[in-house]
């Protein structure tokens, strides 16, 4: 059941209203709209009395432990599960092994164009430039009021995923909603110097593995992260530490690709694109998804032969739209 009606916001606002217990889960290697939204819908929850359990396998990454509510979260789903939503992911997979063996959400809320509908109710608006935009919008609908708490959780979630509102999808809609989160409390300075800018000497060091590795081909550039990478530079966590949203600040290539090796034999692939490149298509062929302009897949195998046969099929999709 997806789409975005009146029908359906009353059955929403319905379910939530009836629900006495919670649980929200984001997806594995959270970012700040995965975490913005579970922690900000958790919050106007809480303030109608409901009781809500936020999960994320992977934990809460350290940028974001500023939120407020970030130390409450769990790693594992609470039995009996309550009324279970999913924030920000396009697919089940996307959640990791969480929800393994439990009911199909009750309501999944994204905002991704490659989403695979896996909830009884998923409600999906692919224009919209990040889910916790979605909640900002619907949580007043839905019948429950957006608190400072609320407010700032979802303006990280807001920030992050527009990178500051500088993506090209970025919509006068988006910059309202960020002045009436701060009318309701956000602390846009905080938010955006802890969510964008502030860096660790870990993530800088992280950050200079994968620079002096840039390798360009025509129009497409790309860089890799190892785990010896990530050893070397004691960076804690198992992302790219936002290092993707500086290399496709580098002018001239139409698109940008960041390989992130983890453990038990898998690569994270990551692209971006300039206006015109749909890169969610080449997502898709790797099992992935996401937008027109960011998406990703997480890709089993050797990090050589995945370079290889990403980089490939890349460029034959640049030649396939006239680009290469």
């Amino acid at each position: 059941m997806t789409g975005m009606n009146n029908s359906l916001d009353n059955i929403i606002r319905e379910q939530l209203i009836a629900a006495p217990e919670v649980v929200i889960v984001g997806h594995i290697r959270p970012d700040g709209d995965a975490v913005g939204s579970m922690l900000g819908l958790a919050h106007a929850l809480r303030a109608k009395g409901k009781h809500v359990d936020c999960v994320l396998q992977d934990g809460m990454p350290a940028k974001y432990a500023f939120l407020p509510g970030a130390e409450e979260v769990l790693k594992t789903v609470p039995q009996p599960c309550g009324y279970l939503i999913v924030v920000d992911s396009s697919d089940i997979q996307r959640t990791g092994s969480v929800l393994d063996g439990i009911q199909a959400p009750d309501l999944v809320i994204d905002h991704h164009n490659t989403h695979d509908a896996f909830g009884k109710i998923d409600y999906v608006e692919p224009e919209t430039e990040a889910t916790a935009l979605i909640l900002a919008e619907k949580l007043p609908c839905w019948g429950f009021p957006i608190t400072p708490d609320a407010a700032t959780c979802l303006l990280a979630g807001l920030l992050s995923d527009t990178i500051g509102f500088r993506t090209g999808n970025t919509k006068p809609a988006a910059l309202r909603a960020a002045a009436d989160l701060m009318e309701k409390g956000a602390d846009f300075h905080k938010v955006y110097l802890k969510t964008l800018s502030d860096k660790t000497l870990a993530e800088a060091r992280y950050w200079g593995q994968g620079l002096s590795k840039i390798r360009q081909n025509g129009t497409i550039i790309w860089s890799t992260l190892t785990l010896h990478d990530r050893m070397k530079s004691n960076y804690q966590g198992n992302d790219d530490a936002d290092l993707i949203n500086i290399l496709s600040a580098i002018q001239g290539p139409l698109m940008t690709i960041l390989f992130v090796e983890q453990e038990g034999g898998k690569v994270k692939v990551s692209w971006r694109s300039v206006e015109g490149v749909d890169v969610s298509k080449l997502a898709r062929e790797f099992g992935g998804g996401g937008h027109k302009a960011a998406a990703g897949a997480d890709i089993e195998g050797n990090l050589q032969e995945i370079q290889n046969k990403v980089i490939i099929s890349s460029e034959k999709y640049l030649k396939e739209i006239g680009l290469n």
